[in-house]
């Protein structure tokens, strides 16, 4: 007969024996929650997408730039000239207002000869006598100091009976709109013989033939310098002296704004 020897203990685990390792690889799968491995991939891929879109919308936008700042630069270049136009017109705007300007102020300083004349002839005292009237150049400004007064001076010479009487006449000048009343004076005065008559020899006494001596006179010399006073703010006594185209030129100019009122 014979006996079966069954031995429980070799089919425990511990008694297992463990199998030899062959020369390939073994793989082991991972086990668990895939979702962190999900989201790299889809980072990994997702990234590289989104960052080549973005390239091209920028390429995109950057040729629209591109488009606009031509564009622009055009624009630009046309304001420029444009600009260049208006600054040309504003040059020549200006310099015919200097000359416009220049031409009124010499205008506005004419002193006409006959409202002048008139002014004296109105002005001589009885006992006086002009005998030349001369117009002095205005006297040339110092370094540093501003133009003097344009329209120069006047010189009178002529004869006075008397000192008093040339000291009226000096007195009534003063009081002339068309000179300084404080550059107005005498520059000379003599007693002199009173001239004679022309085509009259020295006369002489029936009586005894001696020598009549005539009588004495005050030569005097005065001076003076125009006033500065514009002659638009001298239309009243322009009119006055009968000074009629001038007066007229002024308010004509007046009227149309070169020269205020």
């Amino acid at each position: 007969m014979y006996s079966l020897d069954v031995n429980f203990l070799k089919d425990r685990p511990a008694y297992q024996k463990k199998p030899e390792k062959q020369g390939g690889i073994s793989l082991k799968l991972p086990t668990g929650n895939f979702t962190p491995v999900y989201v790299g991939v889809a980072l990994g891929v997702g990234l590289p997408a989104l960052l080549g879109v973005s390239w091209w919308l920028l390429q995109g936008k950057i040729v629209e730039l591109d488009g606009q700042i031509a564009q622009l630069d055009q624009e630009s270049k046309r304001l420029d000239t444009e600009i260049g136009n208006l600054n040309k017109i504003k040059d020549e705007t200006k310099a015919v207002k200097g000359e416009t300007q220049a031409l009124v102020t010499v205008f506005d300083q004419i002193r006409p000869w006959s409202a002048m004349l008139q002014d004296l002839r109105d002005r001589i005292p009885t006992a006086v006598q002009i005998d030349t009237i001369k117009q002095m150049p205005p006297v040339a400004a110092a370094p540093g100091q501003p133009p003097n007064n344009p329209a120069g001076g006047l010189e009178i010479t002529g004869l006075a009976r008397s000192f008093n009487d040339v000291n009226d006449f000096l007195l009534s000048l003063q009081q002339s709109q068309f000179l300084k009343p404080t550059e107005s004076r005498i520059i000379t005065a003599t007693l002199v013989d009173a001239p004679l008559p022309p085509g009259t020899g020295q006369p002489t006494s029936p009586t005894n033939g001696v020598t009549i001596k005539p009588p004495q006179v005050v030569k005097y010399t005065i001076q003076s310098t125009m006033s500065d006073v514009p002659a638009s703010e001298l239309i009243r006594e322009l009119e006055k002296k009968g000074t009629v185209g001038l007066v007229t030129r002024i308010r004509n100019m007046q009227q149309t704004g070169v020269i205020s009122k």
